[in-house]
């Protein structure tokens, strides 16, 4: 009498476990699979988004210049250009300003190149 109490008890336990266990595995599957077909939306966007940070390293890569040179040459921290470069924080205008004269550029052809 003691065994089929267990059995049914196995049973229990053991059959929503793996109904559980099945349902994850559809989940990921499907989560997967729009991952994957969303493959060609985020590479058109990678291509075609630039942010400002982007064009200003590319600027300042392109003057052989490094992150602690822009910083003094504008009376900022080096932090503040990483975080100008990263996109977590833009330049106030004034900076934006002494940065394109610093690369030589006019400043609408640093913020042309944003999209």
């Amino acid at each position: 009498m003691v065994l089929p109490v267990i059995v049914l008890l196995y049973l229990l336990i053991e059959i929503p476990l793996l109904a559980l266990f099945g349902y994850l595995i559809y989940l990921l599957i499907r989560a997967l699979r729009k991952y994957i077909r969303s493959e060609p939306a985020r590479k058109e966007k990678a291509e075609t988004a630039r942010s400002l940070g982007e064009a200003l390293k590319n600027h300042r890569a392109a003057c052989g210049m490094t992150q602690e040179f822009v910083a003094e040459a504008l009376g900022v921290s080096r932090q503040a250009v990483s975080k100008w470069e990263s996109g977590r924080s833009d330049p106030s205008t004034t900076n934006l300003m002494a940065l394109a004269k610093l690369f030589g550029v006019p400043p609408e052809e640093l913020l042309k190149e944003v999209r």
